[in-house]
């Protein structure tokens, strides 16, 4: 297989080099290499699985998270801060072909219709609602809605899973939502998801479908494409402000391979971390660490978002059910919180507490759980803030590539943001008491009654135990040049640089509130593809 050879030798110019083989590479690659008279190589450092026979099932397998932990070579167990409180956690990565799509827990959640009509407010008119909607369409293959708002021919399935028995925890948090007076919504990725709905999966009989099966795999016969695992990727060459290709290691070897243009996919952590250390980005850092100015651009690792997720524990009854099947329904209420001009800004869901992320803070359960109850016998509602105002950012931390950046998330540092969360773990509690728990939920573990009773000693509670995902967006920012912390245009050209692009979530000027990012982060893959694809010679 590629990722036990050392990639050297052959073919080494291309019209298109792609580094990283994540959701945004793999959908862009398999778009370019539509094209035959368009040569596309395309570099994931982690291991590539061309043949799905030898997949790791870690992988392959949706119910699997081993490859979120630090152990698993296919994570690149990055470290960084989300608060103060905690500190670095180990923040997880995928290190494979999929990227965080082969990793990831299958949620196919768009960003919502706001979302894509503020990005063009923001002066990239190229992605209002109406032009990205037929890139959903065109990257889906809907099971369940066909109308104009789905894709029925595309190459990755999404799907609503309501066939087996749902869990007494999801029953019991769908009727407190009804009987909070919101109501149901059949179709959270449509024009209003607002209310109790079913998250929509890329989950098909068991297997997780990642960018990797769905679109690049079709792809690979194609003599204009090659796919290749085990290779790093230093920096990106540069001549008289020109890309020109892109220094790799590989078998332990270093040397350059040339290109027509390079566009980083490698995800909102590594996509800047890259431009940094090809020279581009903001002045005081690269003079830091001794990296020659290429192009000042101050944006450059700034502008980070991630959704954060807050929670409530409590003990459930004997004989009640956290788990489902993976055909069970997941329920999520989009909600608006007080006094917001940014509708469904905010969400709730449930999970029973032992599928706890790798990359929470390590030490939870026995710091804020009672020792005497068992781990599997606890559940939580968890409040994620889709839409903060508050951002982090990315920065370097030496002149090595092999060194990861330094990256911290800058939670709830915002007071609106605290505010909401705050509202949210109010009304999470709210729910908790009322008939539809009564035969479910023995009694709360977390926040106790006198943290609820002080506002500051529930921002703290907050900050101790929130948890993150992988949503990292914004750090590669795209608008006009009127705002000068841009980094790319609506193109996804970098600015002030010829033949280099950014295509992943890093150009997102603002997360999407949805709660999830991987079908939005396939419809940029798309949408840049046919972008890129115009503006390359005929």
């Amino acid at each position: 297989m590629f990722e036990d050879e050392a990639f050297k030798g052959g073919l080494m110019k291309y019209d298109v080099v792609i580094v990283g083989g994540g959701a945004a590479g793999s959908v862009l690659a398999s778009r370019l290499a539509e094209d035959a008279n368009t040569s596309v190589l395309l570099l994931e450092a982690g291991p590539d699985y061309p043949d799905p026979d030898y997949l790791p099932d870690e992988i392959k397998f949706g119910n699997t998270s081993y490859a979120e932990s630090p152990e698993s070579e296919h994570n690149w167990a990055l470290r960084g801060t989300i608060t103060d409180e905690q500190g670095e956690i180990h923040v997880a990565q995928g290190k494979v072909i999929g990227g965080g799509s082969s990793i990831n827990g299958q949620a196919m959640q768009r960003g919502l219709p706001e979302d894509f009509d503020s990005w063009a407010a923001m002066g990239n008119d190229e992605w209002s609602y109406d032009k990205v909607l037929p890139y959903f369409r065109k990257s889906e293959h809907d099971l369940d809605i066909r109308d104009d708002f789905h894709g029925t021919d595309g190459p990755m399935p999404v799907r609503r899973r309501q066939t087996g028995p749902v869990s007494d925890i999801q029953t019991a948090f769908h009727a407190a939502c009804l009987a909070a007076g919101y109501g149901t919504v059949e179709d959270t990725n449509g024009p209003n998801p607002a209310g109790i709905g079913v998250w929509p999966s890329n989950n098909l009989d068991g297997w997780r479908m990642s960018a990797a099966i769905t679109h690049l795999n079709p792809m690979r016969h194609r003599l204009n494409l090659t796919v290749r695992g085990g290779v790093f990727v230093r920096k990106v060459l540069i001549e008289d402000r020109r890309a020109v290709g892109v220094e790799v290691e590989s078998g332990g070897e270093i040397f350059n391979v040339e290109a027509d243009r390079v566009v980083l996919s490698a995800g909102a952590l590594k996509s800047p971390h890259l431009l940094m250390l090809s020279g581009i980005g903001p002045k005081d850092q690269l003079e830091q660490f001794g990296i020659p100015l290429v192009h000042e651009l101050p944006g450059v690792g700034q502008n980070l978002f991630n959704h954060l997720s807050a929670q409530i524990t409590y003990k459930v009854k004997d004989g009640v059910t956290l788990t489902s099947d993976a055909d069970a329904a997941r329920f999520c209420l989009h909600y608006t919180s007080q006094g917001s001009n940014e509708v469904n800004d905010m969400l709730l869901r449930t999970t029973p507490m032992v599928d706890e992320r790798p990359e929470r803070v390590p030490g939870l359960r026995t710091k804020f759980l009672n020792d005497d109850v068992p781990a599997d016998r606890v559940a939580r509602i968890s409040c994620t803030l889709g839409l903060p105002d508050g951002a982090g950012y990315v920065r370097l931390a030496s002149a090595d590539p092999t060194v990861q950046p330094e990256f911290n998330y800058r939670y709830l540092q915002h007071p609106n943001d605290i505010r909401r969360v705050r509202e949210g773990i109010r009304m999470a509690i709210g729910f908790l008491e009322t008939d539809a728990y009564k035969d479910v939920a023995d009694y709360r573990l977390h926040p106790t009654d006198d943290i609820l009773a002080d506002d500051d000693a529930l921002d703290v509670y907050i900050r101790q135990t929130v948890g993150t995902a992988r949503h990292v967006s914004g750090t590669c920012k795209m608008g006009p040049d009127s705002d000068p912390m841009t980094v790319v245009d609506q193109y996804c050209n970098v600015k002030g640089v010829t033949g280099l692009s950014v295509v992943d979530a890093s150009v997102m000027p603002r997360v999407t509130r949805s709660g999830g990012s991987h079908a939005t982060v396939i419809m940029i893959g798309e949408r840049a593809a046919d972008l890129i694809a115009s503006a390359m010679p005929s």
